[in-house]
């Protein structure tokens, strides 16, 4: 059991969740400062840009330790971006519904962190036949 617990400690995913968590932090941290002098939308997009130029720096870094190129950096903003039609949308209908900014930017960012987690794996920083999966 020992083994199981220190493999998953040092494993890939443990490494995303924890970056994932942080990038949620920079992400809600940046929203609740720019939603002081803009609207809700705007802070959302601009908090998404800001933590994705985090998200990519941990990513190639620490989870994926992948080269810092930028076919790597395009193909993550591409896919990133991609998902701020899900986060803005997701955002509006929560806040249209009368839910709570910050757990209306929550929740909406635990589906983000899911898909944005298979798809860095999958398409952007796969590794090759014969990588080490660490």
């Amino acid at each position: 059991m020992k083994d199981k617990v220190l493999n998953f400690w040092r494993s890939e995913t443990f490494r995303y969740l924890v970056f994932g968590a942080l990038t949620v932090l920079v992400n809600v941290a940046a929203f609740k400062l720019l939603d002081l002098i803009c609207d809700s939308i705007l802070a959302n997009t601009l908090a998404f840009f800001i933590a994705v130029l985090f998200a990519y720096w941990t990513n190639s870094t620490f989870v994926f330790h992948a080269p810092h190129t930028w076919k790597n950096f395009l193909e993550f903003m591409g896919m990133r971006i991609g998902t701020l039609l899900i986060d803005d949308g997701g955002m509006f209908l929560l806040l249209q519904w009368g839910c709570n900014d910050l757990v209306a930017k929550c929740v909406v960012n635990v589906f983000i962190i899911v898909i944005n987690y298979i798809a860095s794996k999958l398409l952007i920083f796969r590794k090759e036949k014969g990588e080490e999966n660490t």
